[in-house]
C-alpha cells in the first residue's frame, strides 16, 4: 500500500530531520511508528501526506509511494482525493461548526449524496457517541469525543490509508482503549491501511501488525508485533517491563547501547 523509500526532508534547506528513512505498510496492515519526541514521527507522516511544504519542508531525495504512485511532495489535495487522510494531532476540529457538520466537511470532495449519509450513519455506528452529539458545537466536546470526531471524520473521506498522530494524547486510559478497538474495527470492516504515530507503545502494539521505532530520523529497529513485544529494550524502555532498575530514563543508555547494536 504505502513505500517511504530512503526519503531525506530538509527543512529551510538547511535543517535535516529524516535520514534514509524507509518503511512498508502492507494492505490492510496497522503499522505503528513509535519513538521519543523529536525522533521525526509527525514529520515522516506529513511527508506522506504532502504537508511539509506549509512549513518550508521537503523531500530532497528518496519516494513516497502509494500502490506504486509517486507521491513526493505532490499537491496535497491531489493525496487525499487518491486515498491518503491525515489525522493530525491538537484536536483540530472545527470548534464552531457542530459534530455532524465536522463530518461532512470530510465528504467536501464527494458528491454522492446519499453515500455520504449512509457513511456518516456508519460513523455513528462506530461512534455512537458522537451520534447522540450530532447537533453539539464541536468545541464544546470532551477531549475524548474530539478525537473520535477527528477520526469519523477522516472516514467520511473513505480512506485507503489513514494517517494517525498520536491518537492518545491526553485522553484516559479507557478513551484510549475504545479508540483503537473502533480504529481495529474499521480496518477490519473497510480492508484500510493505519500508520499510526504514538508514544504509548502498549496501545499501539496492541493493534499493530507490524512496528517501526525511530531515532533521530532513522529507522533503528523494525519487527512484527510479536517480535516487539518479545525485544527486552522494548519491553523495559517503550512497554514499562523488565528490569529498569537503576536508569533514570531511556535517554542514559541509547546513545551507547542502541547505537552500537542497531547502527553499527
Amino acid at each position: 500500500m504505502l513505500a517511504l523509500r530512503n526519503v531525506d526532508v530538509v527543512f529551510d534547506g538547511v535543517i535535516q530531520v529524516l535520514r534514509s528513512l524507509s518503511l512498508e505498510v502492507r494492505p490492510g496492515q496497522v503499522v505503528a511508528l513509535m519513538g521519543g519526541n523529536g525522533a521525526g514521527k509527525t514529520t515522516t507522516l506529513k511527508a506522506v501526506s504532502s504537508l511539509l511544504a506549509a512549513e518550508r519542508g521537503a523531500i530532497v531525495s528518496g519516494q513516497v509511494l502509494l500502490q506504486g504512485q509517486d507521491l513526493t511532495n505532490a499537491d496535497p489535495g491531489d493525496v487525499v482525493r487518491g486515498g491518503t487522510v491525515q489525522v493530525m494531532e491538537g484536536r483540530r476540529v472545527l470548534h464552531h461548526l457542530t459534530v455532524e457538520q465536522n463530518l461532512r466537511v470530510g465528504a467536501h470532495f464527494r458528491g454522492e449524496r446519499a453515500e455520504v449519509a449512509a457513511d456518516i450513519d456508519e460513523v455513528y455506528g462506530y461512534f455512537p457517541r458522537l451520534k447522540d452529539l450530532r447537533e453539539r458545537t464541536a468545541g464544546y466536546l470532551s477531549g475524548g469525543e474530539m478525537q473520535m470526531l477527528l477520526v469519523g471524520r477522516a472516514l467520511m473521506a473513505r480512506p485507503r490509508l489513514l494517517l494517525l498522530d498520536e491518537p492518545s494524547m491526553g485522553l484516559a486510559p479507557r478513551i484510549v482503549h475504545e479508540l483503537f478497538e473502533r480504529v481495529a474495527e474499521v480496518r477490519a470492516r473497510r480492508s484500510m491501511s493505519v500508520l499510526l504515530v504514538e508514544q504509548n507503545a502498549r496501545a499501539a502494539l496492541r493493534i499493530a501488525d507490524h512496528g517501526y521505532v525511530m531515532e533521530n530520523g532513522r529507522i533503528v529497529l523494525h519487527g512484527s508485533r510479536d517480535e516487539l513485544e518479545r525485544n527486552e529494550d522494548i519491553r523495559e524502555f517503550y512497554l514499562g517491563l523488565g528490569g529498569a532498575q537503576g536508569r533514570r530514563s531511556y535517554r542514559e543508555v541509547k546513545h551507547y547501547k542502541r547505537r552500537k547494536r542497531w547502527l553499527g
